[in-house]
């Protein structure tokens, strides 16, 4: 009889604009090393893709050895887990739909399972995070754009192409803000970071009340955040209409799919009460009265550099064997 061993061990990757991470990471979710490449120093995906398998591998055989290691999992902006591709992302330096689940096996000689960041954040939040136990919730996420993934019955849902959970590239306002999706009026228009410097560049044009931001060259959400702490009246403003339109928004999306729970994460979703409290309240004012004051509103509880790589991490346990380092 051959006995066969159980690699304790996956790769867990997390891609962005910025960098690319990757880790090693066992079974119980603990990450074991991890290092990172600046993602924009690779314009060529392919050039992208052997360094990074190059560093994969070179990080896997100084920490236990290939036959330590199962599988590997991505999170990345606008990718698919039914095609392992990254489909069109606005932004990211490739263009088109590129195969790099395929691209990274290819490479690495491992399976390799890819997922967006919405879908691979909601299988840390249930894995690891404020979801544990939890069978229906909504993860949305907020940075650079406005991603979500519902989680119905135990299970992601994916929809019938992979593209289940675009909340960001709803209408919001008819004929309004052009999105980087091409479409007009989308709700990421209004809430990703781009929207919510926009938000407060009109108020500031509208109003000729002082503000600190006025005194900002770059105003990024974080610098509109400290504003509301120093109670800058026209910066609270800001966050009180982003925050009604993500109510409204997310009333929709609720409204449709019933949840226990919305979870939020990224960046913007640290503006915390200023964001929170009127996008509390324009929900319970325009979701489904059945579903009304019953959807609790919560922030993540993992650490935001962790949280793709966890995830990640979870994809790669799901994904079917593959090594061509064994027999």
């Amino acid at each position: 009889m051959n006995l066969t061993t159980t690699e304790k061990r996956v790769v867990g990757v997390d891609i962005s604009t910025e960098s690319t991470t990757y880790a090693i990471v066992d079974v119980r979710g603990n990450i074991l090393v991890k290092d990172s490449i600046p993602t924009g120093d690779f314009p060529d995906v392919n050039y992208f893709v052997a360094h990074l398998s190059e560093r994969i591998l070179e990080m896997v055989m100084a920490h236990g050895g290939i036959e330590t290691v199962r599988s590997v999992g991505v999170s990345s902006n606008s990718a698919n887990f039914l095609t392992g591709c990254i489909e069109r992302a606005p932004n990211l330096l490739w263009k088109g739909v590129v195969p790099i689940a395929a691209m990274m096996r290819d490479s690495m000689g491992l399976a390799v399972a890819i997922a967006n960041n919405a879908h691979v954040a909601a299988l840390a939040e249930h894995a690891f995070g404020c979801a544990h136990g939890m069978k229906n919730f909504i993860v949305v996420s907020m940075g650079s754009g406005l991603g979500s993934c519902l989680f119905s019955n135990g299970q992601v849902h994916l929809g019938s192409g992979g593209f289940a959970g675009e909340v960001g590239h709803t209408c919001l306002i008819p004929g309004g803000r052009p999105c980087g999706c091409g479409a007009r009026g989308c709700l990421e228009s209004y809430t990703a970071a781009a929207g919510i410097v926009q938000t407060a560049r009109e108020l500031l044009e509208e109003s000729g009340q002082p503000s600190l931001m006025r005194g900002i060259d770059r105003l990024t959400p974080h610098r509109i955040t400290d504003c509301c702490e120093q109670g800058d009246e026209l910066a609270i403003e800001t966050y009180r209409r982003t925050g009604r339109y993500l109510g409204i928004g997310l009333a929709n999306y609720a409204s449709m799919a019933d949840p226990e729970a919305i979870i939020f994460t990224g960046g913007i979703a640290k503006a915390g009460h200023w964001l929170m409290d009127p996008a509390y309240e324009a929900f319970n004012e325009h979701v489904f009265h059945n579903v009304n004051n019953k959807v609790r509103f919560m922030l993540s509880s993992l650490e935001e550099a962790e949280r793709g790589i966890l995830g990640a991490s979870v994809l790669a346990w799901e994904v079917k064997e593959y090594s061509l380092f064994k027999e």
